[in-house]
């Protein structure tokens, strides 16, 4: 991960330095463009004068436009100190994603394993409560996801803070990490849910006849290899819940939306929406570059074991020539 930090670190660094030679080239060509665009206009008359005209025009609307530019920036950003706004929009709206993502994670894998369970064990004869106990879950966590994802995710954040939280004085960064870590919950739930039925039932049954009990064949054996399976639809849900963190202004939390919404409302001007989206942009660029990092790591792990497994069947098949 290190690794990483460092090299986005030095690509944007090498970008950044690139910036004064582009423009210096940009400039030089440009100079050079309109000085042979002067040599051949002269010798044709009086369309030289006109296209210089015409040339002065461009440029004096441009340097209009850059100069509008500043001043709409300074007056959005700069004026009393705005640009705080985005800056604690931004802390906040990345605080409730970590937050919720960890609670729906946890959440996710709690539903996903119960419904799991019931379902391998459905068949089985099981004696005492076992069984008994696995219905009644299952019922909770069908009803937990019919409601979940039957239903906004603003109206869920609207009701646990007016409704559930109304009589209690509690922080709305809290509430809102609750509320979206309940909700990305039951979306979490049917990936890792999806991803263990993908993995051979016989692989579970090794486990038990090796001696392991059904937690210990789940945690060591199944659930590693789901992980793998599912991680991409997890990075699109950790996206998908930063861009939902932008409903959180309804309950008068200062995310990053509800920052740029605020300079507007004192400015009158669009400029400080633009910035937002663009932020929200370079952020899930951001962790798509990471996932996509962490998908080929895990890809070169398993290819790894797969060789060190094919050498280990090479050599006991030459031992057992041999002997």
């Amino acid at each position: 991960m290190k690794h990483l930090v460092i090299k986005f670190i030095c690509i944007t660094v090498a970008l950044f330095s690139l910036l004064p030679i582009m423009s210096v080239v940009v400039f030089a060509f440009s100079e050079s463009s309109v000085n042979n665009q002067t040599v051949t206009l002269t010798t044709n008359g009086l369309s030289s004068s006109s296209a210089q005209s015409r040339q002065s025009e461009d440029n004096g609307f441009l340097g209009e436009k850059l100069d509008d530019f500043k001043a709409k920036f300074k007056v959005n950003f700069i004026a009393d100190k705005r640009f705080l706004y985005l800056v604690t929009g931004l802390k906040n709206t990345v605080i409730i994603t970590v937050f919720a993502v960890l609670l729906g994670v946890f959440l996710g894998f709690l539903i996903a394993s119960i419904r799991y369970s019931h379902d391998e064990l459905a068949g089985e004869k099981k004696q005492g409560l076992t069984k008994p106990c696995l219905l009644c879950l299952n019922v909770f966590a069908k009803l937990y996801l019919t409601v979940i994802r039957g239903t906004p995710v603003v109206v869920q954040l609207m009701i646990i803070y007016f409704g559930i939280f109304a009589a209690v004085n509690v922080n709305k960064t809290v509430v809102a990490i609750i509320a979206f870590g309940i909700n990305s919950g039951a979306y979490v739930a049917e990936i890792v849910r999806s991803g263990l039925s993908s993995i051979d039932r016989g692989q579970l049954e090794a486990g038990r006849s090796l001696g392991l009990g059904y937690m210990s064949t789940m945690w060591n054996i199944i659930i590693p290899q789901a992980f793998k399976n599912i991680l991409p639809a997890l990075g699109n849900e950790l996206i998908v819940l930063l861009k939902e963190t932008s409903v959180a202004g309804y309950i008068a939390l200062n995310d990053l939306t509800r920052g740029g919404d605020t300079i507007r409302g004192v400015t009158y001007n669009s400029m400080p929406l633009y910035a937002v989206a663009l932020i929200y942009l370079m952020v899930v660029m951001i962790l798509s570059h990471f996932v996509t990092k962490l998908e080929r790591h895990l890809k070169k792990d398993r290819k790894a074991v797969s060789k060190k497994d094919m050498r280990s069947a090479a050599k006991s098949e030459g031992r057992r020539e041999s002997d």
